[in-house]
């Protein structure tokens, strides 16, 4: 599709909105997708501007994934009204014009869809954990027992849908998927968790285990762990902290904040990866 350059759109009121995905580059706020959101980038500075975007712009997505790479967004799979998906769109934030690409060229094999999964940013590439969906029978049945739960399955379809706790990587250079090899124990298939990363260690939170609520931290805090939560978020700082804030607990909404000092990492992205 041909791209049609135009100034800012009009600004309305800014639409309130959750299971968005937002990050800060050079000093401007960008907001994209959640519920109750049409096909905008919100760029929040000082004078609020929504960009109007061409191209292949995603459908209305639910539980996908965003992240920000090199003046680049990504959004990878989630859930619209068709289904579950595993595509995966591109738009360089620093053009002139917002022009979506769905990426079709891709090497490896591209993971399954899903929903509700999180993703690590390191270096050049994006690495992508947990998240619900579904699989074909043969699938799982060539898969580790331990890498995906099943919850329901469709006999007639040939599909199962359940959690799984898979590690896919994405090279942004090559377009490139890959599975590496992981060590260690693994947490539990899970969704709707938070993720954060400090130099080449990456982190996880919470999310929903089997139908249940978790809080997942394989590090010495030297203090008891929140209770289990959802669709909560994580940061990290320079310092070394992680802070927690907010998501659905087991007795409803949670506004807490927690903080964790960092003493034994989750998982070490090596080299190679």
């Amino acid at each position: 599709m041909d791209a049609v350059c135009g100034g800012p759109m009009s600004f309305r009121s800014r639409l309130e909105r959750s299971s968005h995905t937002a990050f800060i580059d050079d000093g401007v706020l960008y907001v994209w997708g959640g519920y109750q959101v049409t096909d905008y980038i919100l760029v929040c500075i000082f004078d609020r501007e929504q960009r109007e975007l061409t191209g292949d712009v995603p459908p209305d997505l639910n539980g996908f994934c965003g992240s920000y790479l090199n003046g680049t967004l990504y959004i990878f799979a989630g859930s619209d009204g068709g289904g579950y998906t595993n595509d995966m769109f591109t738009v360089n934030l620093r053009s002139e014009c917002y022009v979506w690409k769905r990426l079709t060229n891709i090497n490896g094999k591209t993971p399954s869809p899903r929903t509700k999964h999180s993703c690590w940013v390191y270096r050049d590439r994006l690495i992508y954990f947990g998240g619900y969906g579904c699989k074909t029978v043969g699938d799982v049945q060539n898969s580790s027992p331990s890498s995906f739960t099943v919850e329901e399955m469709s006999w007639v379809r040939k599909l199962c849908w359940g959690w799984n706790n898979e590690v896919n990587v994405f090279d942004t250079l090559t377009s490139t998927w890959s599975l590496p090899e992981t060590k260690g124990s693994a947490p539990e298939p899970r969704g709707c968790h938070a993720a954060a990363i400090l130099g080449s260690k990456g982190y996880i939170t919470g999310g929903v285990v089997i139908m249940s609520l978790s809080f997942f931290f394989r590090i010495s805090s030297g203090s008891p762990a929140p209770m289990g939560r959802t669709m909560h978020s994580m940061t990290a700082t320079p310092d070394g902290t992680l802070f927690v804030y907010g998501g659905f607990g087991t007795y409803g909404p949670t506004l807490s904040m927690f903080s964790f000092s960092i003493i034994q990492i989750f998982i070490h992205f090596r080299p190679n990866i």
